[in-house]
């Protein structure tokens, strides 16, 4: 916002030079972009402000105060800062003409009270004249430029007060009316910018009784331009709603300074201030007379906000105790009427602060002029207990730990990513689906991830694409499904070589045991037992797929990915991808004691082979379990078990598998005997027989 100093008198006495108030404004939360000299002619003595030292200072304001979009609001910040009474918008001279009371001669028509809760229309009669040099100079100033009477007026009400206007040649309006309406299927515009715009059904119009003529709060119409041969104009003055103003400008491409004001939220209150000012200004430099009484279609009035202000929440705040006679100057200052209760003040809003909506918003306001730099340094209150850590932090922390000792990488992917890369990982239709955005940045990043696993496939391909054959990634991230909402996860991928390439041994390709290995060991750190049964996963390959079981209930996949679907992704098809995939809400609910810690057993372990010969269809899981249940009633205590060697062909009849198990049995507290050995093991195989149909090799 360009805001000439002189102009600034109008409202205020001041008789500081221009770089003081920059600094001033600065202390109070307004950043400065420049300060620039100016020499605007002098206005004429109705306009109250006196040429001394000008300056155009250049003010970044934040989205969140419309309401210093224009002169008016500047002033009331800089009236504040100085302790200076703000005068109403300036009235003219006493031989200005005076307003006719006809009936205006324009017909409004509101047809959605939601994109436009305030329209005010007024008409005129057009005189020829010419822009006064004081008033194209400060337009100048502004930064707008200087086009006919009519125009610049509206321009000067827009830079003064910071609420936008337009102005229709009324006999070029189709029935002499003003109709608010949503564009019909079709419709096209040619805006003042010369451009033919499409519109779109939900885009909000000013139309008369025939076609649009204005794109409502960013541009009017050419056709209905104010022009040299205009005898008549109609004003409009509104107020529409900020969501619809700034879909429909960011949909055309079109950012003006009517949209970026109504668009952050423009005030309501001020159409009919705007539009007597206009009007005031248009008769006292020639250039029209009103016709009749502006119209005022308002039919739901919205009533000023109330805040409570608190003098001991404003203490606690502020870390200081401010006055109240400084606190009520203050926020009369700004505008706001406080009025005193028993704890503090009830503070009545105006319609153009909707920025304030909560108590600690009028504390920042009265903090921020009473000064900031009034605050002693202090020390926080010490908390005596301090709130218990959350537990996830540590979990993912162990659960890095884990993933990078097992030699994968962390990466950081994309929540959002394609419908396309979305739905192949997504669970079943008839459970749950892909969360779609309604609102897409772009087309790229349109759905919510339902697994971390098409992030990381996509870095496995960038990866591959970029000369590394042997890639091993990691992510713990969130994903999100229609049923379910947001969940944790660990995922990892592994395709290539395991480990670097040596000398001294052969390279070994990654397989399914080091996902399955990978899920054991944080199972193991977080002390839950787990198991694996084969399944059928839509994207990973018939036959390689198996779900992580815990308690009962799956909680998570491992396998190798569908070469299709790594095809699809650009990996070359030799290439053997193994995913593994994990939820962590079961890992959380784990009850992790500290770690006991045993001597080394003081007797001797004894070991037995065992080889049998069982049916293909069994996992090794299942024969696990008859081993550990057959002896554990046996009379020498079994330490653990390893299966050491799987083989079919020559020898093994179709259909089975030979398979070899080490056993390892020690006590604790004797040394065991060779007949105790052999009658469990023993026992084991009489178990295998009877469960499996096992036979001894």
């Amino acid at each position: 916002m360009r805001l000439l100093v002189s102009w600034v008198r109008d409202f205020v006495d001041l008789d500081v030079p221009p770089a003081v108030v920059a600094e001033t404004m600065a202390l109070r939360g307004f950043e400065v972009a420049a300060i620039e000299p100016c020499d605007a002619p002098a206005p004429p003595p109705w306009q109250r402000s006196a040429v001394r030292d000008d300056a155009v200072i250049d003010f970044e304001v934040t989205a969140n105060r419309p309401d210093c979009l224009g002169v008016l609001g500047l002033a009331r910040e800089i009236a504040t800062a100085f302790d200076r009474p703000v005068r109403a918008v300036p009235r003219l001279d006493a031989a200005a003409p005076a307003a006719s009371t006809a009936t205006a001669d324009v017909r409004i028509k509101v047809e959605d009270s939601v994109g436009c809760p305030r329209y005010v229309a007024a008409v005129a009669d057009v005189f020829p004249s010419r822009t006064p040099a004081w008033m194209a100079a400060r337009l100048l100033a502004a930064g707008v430029r200087p086009i006919s009477p009519i125009v610049d007026v509206t321009n000067y009400v827009l830079m003064e007060i910071g609420h936008p206007m337009h102005a229709f040649d009324l006999a070029r309006l189709a029935g002499r009316e003003l109709r608010i309406r949503w564009a019909r299927p079709g419709e096209a515009l040619t805006t003042l910018d010369g451009v033919e715009r499409r519109l779109e059904p939900d885009m909000l119009v000013i139309a008369d009784a025939e076609r649009a003529q204005a794109v409502a709060g960013v541009m009017g119409g050419g056709h209905s331009e104010v022009s040299d041969r205009t005898l008549r104009v109609a004003f409009e003055s509104a107020y529409f709603d900020p969501a619809t103003i700034r879909r429909q400008s960011k949909r055309l491409g079109l950012k003006t300074d009517a949209s970026a004001r109504f668009e952050r939220g423009a005030d309501i209150g001020a159409p009919v201030v705007a539009l007597e000012r206009a009007l005031e200004l248009m008769e006292a430099i020639g250039a029209g007379r009103r016709v009749g009484s502006p119209a005022d279609w308002y039919p739901a009035p919205r009533s000023p906000q109330s805040i409570t202000l608190r003098r001991e929440r404003m203490g606690r705040v502020l870390g200081l105790s401010v006055p109240d006679t400084d606190a009520v100057r203050i926020l009369a200052s700004l505008g706001l009427s406080p009025r005193p209760i028993t704890e503090g003040w009830t503070v009545t809003i105006p319609t153009f602060r909707v920025d304030l909506t909560r108590e600690v918003d009028l504390i920042e306001e009265v903090g921020r002029h009473y000064g900031f730099d009034k605050l002693e340094p202090t020390f926080p209150p010490m908390i005596t207990a301090a709130p218990p850590p959350d537990p996830r932090v540590a979990r993912d922390r162990t659960l890095r730990e884990i993933a990078t000792a097992a030699g994968l990488s962390e990466a950081v992917t994309f929540g959002f990513i394609p419908y396309e890369a979305a739905h192949p990982f997504a669970p079943s239709p008839q459970d749950e689906g892909v969360v779609r955005l309604g609102n897409p940045l772009s087309a790229k990043f349109d759905s919510l991830r339902p697994s971390l696993l098409p992030g990381l496939l996509e870095a496995v391909a960038h990866n591959r694409r970029h000369g590394r054959s042997n890639v091993a990634l990691f992510e713990i991230g969130a994903r999100f499904t229609p049923r379910q909402g947001e969940t944790r996860g660990l995922a990892a991928i592994w395709t290539g070589a395991v480990g670097p390439e040596h000398w001294s041994a052969p390279g070994r390709e990654v397989d399914l045991f080091d996902a399955t290995g990978l899920v054991e060991r944080v199972a193991a750190v977080f002390r839950l037992p787990v198991s694996f049964v084969p399944t059928e996963v839509p994207y990973l390959m018939p036959g390689r797929a198996a779900h992580a079981m815990m308690s009962g209930s799956p909680i998570g996949v491992v396998g190798r990915l569908s070469p299709a679907l790594a095809d699809a992704s650009g990996l070359p098809r030799q290439d053997r991808v193994i995913v593994a995939e994990i939820a962590l809400e079961p890992l959380s609910a784990a009850v992790r004691d500290q770690i006991a810690v045993r001597p080394l057993a003081r007797y001797p372990f004894v070991v037995r082979d065992l080889s049998i010969v069982v049916s293909e269809r069994l996992s090794a899981a299942i024969i696990r379990g008859t081993i550990l249940a057959a002896a554990g009633d046996g009379p020498a205590p079994l330490q653990s078990l390893m299966f050491f060697d799987r083989y079919q062909g020559k020898g093994v009849a179709a259909g089975s598998v030979s398979l070899s198990v080490r056993l390892t049995f020690q006590s604790e507290n004797r040394t065991l005997t060779d007949a105790e050995v052999n009658d469990s093991v023993e026992q084991i195989l009489r178990a295998l027989v009877q469960h499996h149909q096992a036979v001894q090799r």
